[in-house]
């Protein structure tokens, strides 16, 4: 019955305004009336994750939840960890409206939101009423307007980093103008600098993850694994959202901003595999983009990836998806004798490369 009521739910909201029915979507979260089946785990999906005891590899990606605001909700939505944000020192509206559309065609949406945020202060104080138990981690994000970009990534973990479980540092949103350009070499290297100081100042230094795009060059992957593995991040996130806009079908195809969902799976595997190899078990990595099945949760895993996340898929699936992908994850990896997930990593990297 809850299935039913959830169906009926989505093909409501996809008849609105994507960008209103998200608003809707995290407003049934925080109300306690979206269909959330507790937590999902087994021996065989617990894992671990840059020293964090996930119950299951499954994460909700950032992006879903900007400003914390739904936490109790998502923590029973049978997710392994939770990533709110991206969170910037101050408060910033973000792009002009519209800046979201469904791609159905594509099972895919396009985004050009431009970290818009309630800023570090709102976001942090409801992070400090989190729910014990939920392994929680906050993207960290730049102004737009800032005069120092860099160091917009490390104040923000300063002020959020007791309240959280991991922090991602995101310089791979297409949507902040330039913002990409922090992901060369000696740019990387100086912001996560000040990153791993700020982590290090924290009573408790946490995890500290990097998010890369999917749209980089051979070079420019291995540049950033050697600069990962320098700087002492604790595991790389690949991809953030693409600007590719091969093969599309939708009315929307020609927006400007990140493409995510379907059509991002292939594309950002590919760049995760090449990730696996060259960070040979130095790190782990977390495999994000298009999953929407069991099948592409696994093939993530066997390409390289510790853990993964979701988003876009939920907006056609809706929240009962977590739980789905999970228990099939499960049959998948007992099928090829894998005990735990840890075991499947990267064991069939070579098909991707």
């Amino acid at each position: 019955m809850k299935r039913f009521v959830e169906q009926i739910g989505l093909k409501a909201l996809r008849n609105i305004d994507p960008e209103t029915a998200h608003g809707l979507a995290l407003k049934a979260l925080q109300l306690g009336a979206a269909n959330t089946p507790g937590m999902v785990t087994s021996p065989r999906l617990r894992t671990t994750l840059a020293g964090l005891d996930l119950p299951n590899p499954l994460g909700l990606a950032a992006g879903f939840d900007k400003n914390a605001e739904a936490l109790t909700g998502l923590s029973k939505s049978g997710f392994g960890f939770i990533e709110v944000g991206a969170a910037t020192p101050r408060a910033q509206e973000g792009n002009a409206k519209p800046r979201l559309f469904r791609l159905t065609e594509d099972k895919a949406a396009i985004n050009r939101f431009g970290f818009n945020n309630q800023g570090m202060e709102v976001i942090g104080a409801r992070l400090a009423k989190r729910r014990e138990g939920m392994v929680l981690g906050l993207n960290l994000g730049a102004n737009k307007d800032s005069a120092d970009r860099a160091d917009d990534f490390a104040q923000v973990l300063r002020h959020c980093g007791a309240h959280v479980d991991f922090a991602t540092v995101n310089v791979s949103s297409p949507n902040t103008e330039k913002l990409r350009d922090l992901q060369g070499k000696a740019a990387l290297s100086a912001l996560l600098e000040g990153v791993m100081q700020a982590r290090a100042e924290l009573a408790r230094p946490i995890p500290v993850f990097l998010k890369i795009a999917p749209d980089l060059s051979s070079d420019e992957i291995a540049e950033i694994a050697e600069v990962a593995i320098e700087s002492g991040l604790h595991a790389v996130i690949a991809t953030n959202t693409t600007l590719s806009r091969e093969g599309l079908q939708s009315k929307h195809k020609g927006e400007m901003g990140g493409l995510s969902g379907a059509p991002l799976f292939e594309r950002s595997t590919r760049v995760l595999a090449q990730l696996s190899d060259l960070t040979a078990g130095k790190l782990p990595l977390i495999g994000v983009g298009g999953i929407s099945t069991a099948e592409q949760a696994y093939a993530k895993i066997c390409a390289g990836a510790s853990a993964v996340q979701l988003y876009t898929a939920l907006v056609y699936g809706g929240l009962s998806l977590a739980q789905d992908i999970l228990l099939g994850l499960d049959d998948l990896l007992e099928a090829d004798g894998f005990a735990s997930v840890a075991e499947a990593v990267g064991s069939k990297r070579s098909q991707w490369l």
